[in-house]
């Protein structure tokens, strides 16, 4: 749960565009400050929490983001490498401030909860689970930050106390919210202990926290081998638990597409592929297209945009790491790397933007090897031969976030079509057309989630109120319960 050294007392994070630490020190939690942590949130559900209450913390503290917008995009801009302008600013923050008002505004409607009358005075509604832990990842440090993020809101939504685990990447940024958060909670006079924040622990004390009884659930996005381990400590003690892991995001082309406009799509798939550095967790990392000369041209074309594209600061020396690991695993599967242009010799934490080709016949061969996520700049075309082999290879495909087909517009794909959704859609939690994937709208009908190893679970989204708050919340019958000690929701 920590990337810092568990022998030390503190930590630094470092400037991803020069590989430099940063001045300021942050420290690493001992157990005692999680355990009183821990008793604090049990104690302050003991005593819950108004409707109302909550939804103005929520919104106060969506306020206050807003407020302090521009500082708080420089600190994290300088933290992770991503733009100030544009991505944190005027895109992440309006975002993670949203998501706080829409959590708002499910909490006081109340129909999110499923109030439920049926014959013989019997009842239902959801209810919260509890305390939980939330645990955010690196590459988005507003809209999925454990202090303020997608599972911050729907977890306070549902009504349970959260203690927010920071990111030893983006410390400072962690800090500035959590006394923003600190700020909001007491303006509106929410009880002390239903929010909290930490920095850092070892792996051992955050593990241990998860085990912990006073806990009720956990919320972590990030790395599938951080996420795996957190979510075996769960299951030991039952400890309910929401985790996003990895998706490689498979993008099917169809011939008609390619002939129609296969230019447009290389636009498409280059601005996608390389957003944010290519560190978004629906990038398509895996496009499979028919063999030929227009592929030919395709992966020509597209690896032209991606010499033509500047390589900007990755968000730490592990991605970098993991890119070089991942690409290395796809090379001795089998994969090529596309001839390009030499990266320009800058300093930070960068890696050159990386198109590599392998035939469908061989990725057939091995594909749990292919399925290899490359979090960063990186993506894998896949040419296969015939309708029945690109059917083979959606039938080897893990579950994913996302996949996408792109056909053609006037119904040359048609036939084709029918038969390849329907493999796919079994196989992720959001199918798209024509579309690339890296755009996560925060609404309703929204699904970030998806058969493992997407997710832990694939009945639930990380993204999309209020069914994102139906994660942290247990489904409570009352039978023959009198009237005046049902919760409001369920009285006559």
């Amino acid at each position: 749960m920590s990337s810092s050294d568990p022998g030390s007392t503190g930590f630094s994070a470092f400037d991803p565009a020069t590989g430099e630490a940063l001045d300021a020190d942050f420290p690493i939690a001992t157990w005692a400050v999680l355990d009183e942590l821990a008793g604090n949130a049990a104690a302050a559900f003991e005593v819950g929490a108004e409707a109302d209450t909550v939804a103005a913390f929520l919104e106060a503290y969506a306020d206050r983001i807003d407020a302090n917008a521009a500082s708080l995009a420089a600190v994290a801009a300088r933290e992770t490498g991503l733009p100030e302008e544009g991505r944190l600013k005027n895109g992440e923050i309006p975002r993670t401030s949203g998501q706080l008002r829409q959590a708002a505004a499910a909490v006081r409607d109340g129909a999110w909860a499923r109030p439920t009358i049926s014959d013989g005075n019997i009842r239902s509604i959801l209810e919260p689970l509890g305390p939980t832990v939330v645990i955010g990842p690196n590459n988005f440090p507003f809209a999925f930050n454990g202090v303020c993020g997608g599972d911050f809101a729907a977890a306070i939504g549902a009504g349970c106390p959260v203690i927010a685990k920071g990111h030893p990447h983006h410390p400072a940024t962690c800090r500035d919210l959590a006394a923003l958060m600190k700020e909001a909670a007491k303006a509106v006079g929410l009880l002390d202990g239903w929010v909290s924040f930490f920095y850092d622990c070892t792996p051992e004390d955050g593990l241990k926290l998860v085990r912990d009884p006073r806990i009720a659930a956990v919320a972590f996005t990030g790395s599938q081998r951080a996420g795996l381990s957190i979510k075996a400590a769960c299951d030991e003690t039952g400890t309910v638990g929401h985790f996003e892991l990895g998706s490689v995001n498979p993008l099917f082309i169809l011939p008609g597409a390619l002939e129609e406009r296969a230019e447009e799509i290389v636009d498409e798939l280059t601005t996608s592929a390389l957003l944010g550095g290519g560190q978004f967790c629906t990038q398509p990392g895996i496009v499979v297209l028919p063999a030929g000369e227009a592929t030919t041209k395709f992966a020509s074309q597209l690896q032209e945009k991606f010499d033509a594209a500047p390589t900007p600061p990755l968000l730490s020396e592990a991605v970098v790491t993991g890119l070089e690991e991942g690409t290395k695993t796809l090379r001795k599967a089998g994969a090529n790397v596309l001839p390009s242009a030499p990266s320009p010799d800058e300093p930070g934490y960068r890696y050159p933007n990386t198109v590599l080709a392998v035939p469908g016949e061989r990725f057939l061969e091995d594909p749990n090897a292919f399925q290899t996520e490359c979090f960063g700049p990186a993506s894998l075309l896949v040419t296969r031969t015939d309708a029945e082999q690109r059917l083979a290879i959606a039938r080897t495909l893990h579950g994913q976030l996302t996949a996408t087909i792109y056909s053609d517009t006037h119904g040359a794909d048609d036939a084709e079509y029918g038969p390849l959704a329907a493999i796919l859609r079994r196989r992720c939690g959001r199918l798209l057309n024509d579309k690339m994937p890296t755009g996560v709208a925060v609404v309703p009908a929204m699904n970030h989630g998806g058969p493992y190893p997407a997710s832990g679970h694939p009945h639930f989204t990380a993204v999309g109120i209020p069914a994102s708050m139906t994660r942290f919340t247990r489904l409570a019958c009352y039978d023959n319960v009198r009237n005046d000690r049902l919760p409001a929701a369920l009285r006559d």
